[in-house]
């Protein structure tokens, strides 16, 4: 189930945010009977009189209301960061699968640096809003109005001017709030269009030094970075501004309740049925900063809230407008029986990445067991329908899976029926075995052994100093492009896919070698669809039948027939 993720998916607090966010409420609502034992206490001991040993009580009391209301506040700060921090493991969680449930067409298209930024960075910037905002708010919500009716029976004129001033905070809170989200939208675009650009050139370092690129593009990343410092200190600028008009309306307000209360001891005011005594007057001066207070915290932390609103808008842009709120496990059905599963294909088309239509009208049946072969010039889209059969590219048209349209197979079932290798595999710093082993990561070394052996494998780690326990670079560094696709083809051996997909399989590989080979993957495949896409005729002349891709067209043709000797191209 796929929402749109916005900050209304994201309040929603977990049982800890709740307690986060009511603990600081409870703190200021002790704040009042503080206050009253406070201004009872110097009434008493400055008007009345009253001995140290009356006092007494009525300080350890005062001393408990501090202690308790420091406690809550340490215990809301522990319980808001914990909340922020699950809340914002789920939402990274949750958008990296969104990332293994893409396409990988979907994630070339995009800049990796931009999508780093936008789960680090961007998740990052949603904690002030976690931590801080949601619980000022809350106060600001609730306290004024406790204390504006705690005042009321001392004195309503007090009360009077709370209930006017205080919702003038707000209302320039949010004037201001407009130009701090439009400034926190530009800082985040900044900051992701910066992370976008150094992660991209840095990994292509070595290549923009060759050709001499190095000091252009020292150049334009001091632009990008002059962009972020722009925009960040112009979120700074409006942060500082929102933060003087509501210290302004608040020093207003309680001058205004120290004026009245002051000419009202004078005698030169008088708007009460009965004297004001100090502690009334103590009470409501003591009241007077606290009602602006959680309004001024609220001010303080309301750019937060415009942070991250541009972190979710940012979030969203890079991941096509929608995000996964809450990862929730995908139902897959009972796996497909792997031996038996047939592939049909009812006018397909697919297009390259830049939009051109390289496969127009594709159409074949294909039955378990039986195995064709796509040949081509090199260019011609074979890659690329075989991507498509993968589920690894759109297409229009049917394909059918057994008896499933391969969009509604979901992604993990479709790893387990498909078993493909691509022209490129990618092989990862660390052991031949290790690198075998991601085809079943509980394969034992017998398992290993055999499928190393099949794919022949073990004909060139042999020669190696630590055989199958050989340490690889990352890439394949170490291996030539033939034994990179052996290693490849060893993992597909630790797998029972009910369908193969192959991509120039025998590529760069000696006559011996590649007869080895096809000869061990036609036993494997024995019982199993296979598609193969191929320009070596050794490799067409295996298969049952054998189609030609020219211009979008895919043409049945004649299985090539082997010269008496040696190899030619079949494209």
């Amino acid at each position: 189930m796929r929402s749109l993720l916005t900050l209304r998916t994201l309040s929603a607090p977990t049982a800890a945010g709740r307690t986060a966010m009511a603990l600081p409420l409870i703190s200021g609502l002790l704040l009042i009977p503080q206050a009253w034992l406070l201004a009872d206490l110097l009434q008493g001991t400055v008007v009345d009189g009253f001995s140290v040993s009356l006092v007494g009580a009525p300080l350890v009391y005062l001393a408990l209301l501090m202690l308790a209301r420091v406690a809550l506040g340490l215990g809301a700060d522990v319980l808001a960061i914990a909340s922020a921090e699950q809340t914002k493991s789920r939402l990274r969680s949750t958008l990296v699968e969104s990332l293994f449930q893409k396409a990988p067409i979907w994630t070339a298209s995009r800049s990796s640096g931009a999508l780093s930024a936008a789960l680090v960075d961007q998740v990052e910037a949603l904690d002030g809003y976690l931590t801080r905002y949601m619980p000022a708010m809350v106060q600001a919500a609730l306290l004024p109005v406790a204390i504006a009716v705690a005042v009321l029976p001392v004195d309503w004129f007090v009360a009077l001017l709370f209930v006017i001033t205080a919702p003038l905070i707000p209302v320039f809170m949010a004037l201001v709030g407009w130009g701090a989200e439009a400034a926190n939208r530009q800082q985040a675009a900044a900051q992701g269009r910066l992370s976008g650009y150094f992660a991209d050139r840095l990994r292509g370092l070595v290549t923009l030094k060759l050709f001499g690129r190095d000091a252009a593009e020292i150049e334009q990343a001091g632009a990008a970075s002059e962009a972020l410092r722009k925009s960040t200190m112009g979120v700074m600028r409006i942060a500082f501004l929102s933060s003087a008009v509501l210290e302004f309306f608040a020093a207003l307000g309680v001058a205004g309740v120290a004026l009245y209360i002051g000419l009202s001891y004078l005698g030169l005011v008088n708007l009460r049925f009965s004297p004001f005594s100090l502690q009334a007057g103590l009470f409501c001066l003591l009241m007077a900063p606290e009602v602006y207070q959680p309004l001024r915290l609220l001010a303080a932390h309301y750019h937060d809230r415009a942070t991250a609103k541009a972190a979710v808008a940012e979030i969203v842009a890079q991941f096509d407008g929608e995000a996964i709120v809450e990862a929730s496990p995908v139902p897959v059905a009972a796996a497909a029986i792997a031996l038996g599963t047939g592939l049909a294909l009812h006018d397909v088309a697919v297009d390259a990445p830049d939009g051109r239509a390289v496969v127009r009208g594709a159409s074949f049946a294909l039955k378990p067991g039986e195995h064709i072969a796509i040949i081509g010039p090199s260019g011609s889209g074979k890659s690329t329908l075989l991507e498509a059969l993968a589920g690894l590219r759109p297409y229009r048209g049917s394909v059918l899976l057994g008896d499933r349209e391969l969009d509604d197979i979901p992604p993990e079932q479709l790893r387990d029926i498909i078993g493909m290798v691509g022209q490129r595999p990618l092989i990862f710093a660390g052991s031949i075995a290790d690198n075998i082993g991601l085809g079943d990561r509980s394969a034992d070394a017998l398992r290993l052994n055999d499928a190393a052996r099949r794919a022949q494998v073990s004909r060139f780690a042999s020669l190696l100093p630590g055989g199958l326990n050989t340490p690889l670079g990352e890439t394949g560094l170490g291996l030539s492009g033939g034994e990179r696709q052996r290693v490849a083809l060893a993992r597909l051996y630790l797998r029972t896919p009910g369908l193969i997909l192959l991509d120039e399989p025998t590529a760069h590989l000696d006559v011996e070698t590649e007869q080895a080979v096809l000869d061990e993957l036609m036993g494997f495949a024995r019982n199993r669809a296979m598609v193969v896409v191929t320009h070596a005729d050794a490799v067409a002349a295996r298969m049952d039948r054998c189609f030609r891709l020219v211009d979008g067209q895919l043409l049945p043709m004649p299985v090539p027939k082997l010269p008496p000797a040696g190899r030619r191209s079949a494209a």
